[in-house]
């Protein structure tokens, strides 16, 4: 592991210093800033405008087949209208959430020295671990927040020797959930298959299937910060996971680009926050969307977030549109490439667009 002098300045340690105001790094484009507010407190509580969809999954296996087909349209057609959703009803117990919740928490609540015995080292190449946002972009601005970055599922990958000691309940905790949402995420790819007119594992095999889907979590730590109005927890954009799924600590921050205008999502109790992901936007054709949202931060409470990213192998799959869904009328609308090839791609396009922003301003 990395030492503290390698690694970035943690943003808690910045957070807790006092400080009025942040550093030049953490200032955000002005373009970046549109429809941030002073009080995210309030945005989330705002009735009017569009709404993330919130999606029942208590009839998605019914027996009744009225009840079944009801619940698996209202997926699917959230999937295709937002591209994101709260899942309430979802089988994954709450006390299991709870302590999920609790270990991860714990882990954060910790002193500084403790959690850099687990830092991760970007530069070479060791990027699971605890650490810190690098400037990796032309413009060279951070994002204020920490995070902690592992591999959850498939069990025989995962390296137990990266994953916090203390609290003691973590490896349990985050093993058992990592299973279990390794199930749903099975359910929501079959019925996202037959939304599109395929059979129930045919996009789970295009993702590749139970022994190559890797499910990696990042717990994300944003501390107060005192210009909440010039800063990004994460900057804008769009997951390349097949799907992400979110928990968080009831403190709003996720905001989605809808329509033209950013959206705050509200907090709903017991309920995951499913993100489409590019992979699933590429498989489909475009018919699920993969929205591009950002996390904002506030003075007044810490966010955590506890993100898990459903990822394809990145090479030995080609994503490109399933050819049944691609027509004479929609033709494909994307390339072939790998996974890997994707995230590279996405890279290069971040790296001239932040190229561009630089010699406007």
């Amino acid at each position: 592991m990395a030492t503290i002098s390698e690694q970035a300045t943690r943003v808690e340690s910045l957070a807790s210093s006092g400080i009025q105001s942040i550093p030049k790094e953490y200032i955000r484009l002005q373009e970046e800033l549109t429809g941030i507010g002073n009080d995210i407190f309030e945005e989330e509580k705002q009735q009017e405008g569009p709404q993330v969809p919130t999606i029942d999954l208590k009839g998605i296996n019914f027996a009744n087949p009225e009840v079944r087909k009801k619940c698996r349209e209202e997926l699917i057609n959230a999937a295709k209208s937002w591209g994101v959703m709260h899942l309430v009803n979802h089988g994954i117990p709450d006390d299991l959430i709870a302590r999920v919740k609790k270990v991860g928490e714990a882990f954060f609540n910790q002193p500084i020295q403790e959690k850099e015995k687990y830092a991760n080292d970007q530069a070479s190449g060791q990027i699971q671990g605890y650490g810190s946002k690098l400037a990796n972009s032309a413009s060279g601005q951070l994002e204020w927040v920490d995070y902690f970055f592992h591999l959850i599922y498939p069990e025989d990958k995962r390296d137990l020797s990266i994953w916090p000691k203390t609290p003691s309940d973590y490896i349990g905790a985050t093993s058992e959930y990592a299973r279990q949402l390794r199930g749903l995420a099975t359910t929501v790819l079959s019925v996202l298959s037959l939304g599109l007119g395929l059979e129930e594992g045919r996009l789970e095999k295009e993702v590749g299937g139970l022994e190559e889907l890797l499910l990696q979590m990042k717990i994300n730590y944003y501390p107060k910060c005192p210009q909440p109005e010039l800063a990004l927890g994460v900057e804008a954009h769009t997951d390349v996971s097949s799907l992400t799924f979110i928990l968080h600590n009831m403190v709003p921050g996720l905001q989605l680009f809808y329509e033209g205008k950013w959206v705050t999502a509200k907090c709903v109790p017991d309920s995951i926050l499913m993100h489409i992901g590019d992979t699933i936007e590429i498989l489909s054709n475009g018919k699920y969307k993969s929205i591009l949202h950002r996390g904002v931060v506030n003075k007044e409470k810490v966010r955590i977030s506890w993100a898990v990213f459903c990822e394809p192998p990145r090479e030995k799959i080609i994503l490109q549109p399933i050819s049944e869904v691609v027509t004479e009328a929609e033709p494909a609308l994307f390339h072939p490439r790998t996974f890997g090839q994707h995230i590279e791609h996405k890279l290069f396009r971040k790296a001239q667009d932040d190229l561009l922003s630089k010699k406007k301003s």
